[in-house]
């Protein structure tokens, strides 16, 4: 289910990328042991333009990490499809805040917003 909140939530990530507040963001919390545990995004700069690296963190027969480069466009594209199955949380660190997406056990999302964890943006924003 491709939820207005999980389009709202991927347009704060955008938009703290674009005000230079952005640190990172991180899908979490899976239910089970699945082999993919978590992803993390960052920012790269690639013949000077802007892209997210997308970290794949997979557990098989010991810890593998997969990198993809993606545009910051299709950011949404890439990641939702990994909410609710199997990540039940997806947390956007930025110098502002930090905006929580969680899901509940009847799987309804909701964004909940927290202090900065992160006092400097990410490296390739500064």
């Amino acid at each position: 289910m491709n939820s207005p909140i999980y389009i709202d939530f991927f347009n704060l990530v955008l938009t703290s990328i674009s005000n230079r507040t952005f640190a990172k963001l991180t899908l979490a919390k899976t239910i089970g042991k699945p082999e993919l545990q978590n992803i993390y995004v960052r920012t790269i700069t690639i013949e000077n333009e802007l892209k997210c690296s997308v970290i794949f963190k997979i557990y098989k027969e010991g810890l593998q990490e997969l990198e993809k480069i993606i545009p910051l466009n299709k950011l949404s594209d890439e990641l939702i499809p990994y909410i609710n199955n199997p990540f039940m949380s997806a947390i956007l660190f930025t110098t502002e805040n930090d905006f929580v997406m969680k899901l509940n056990k009847k799987r309804i999302a909701n964004i909940s917003e927290m202090p900065p964890t992160f006092k400097k943006p990410d490296p390739n924003l500064i």
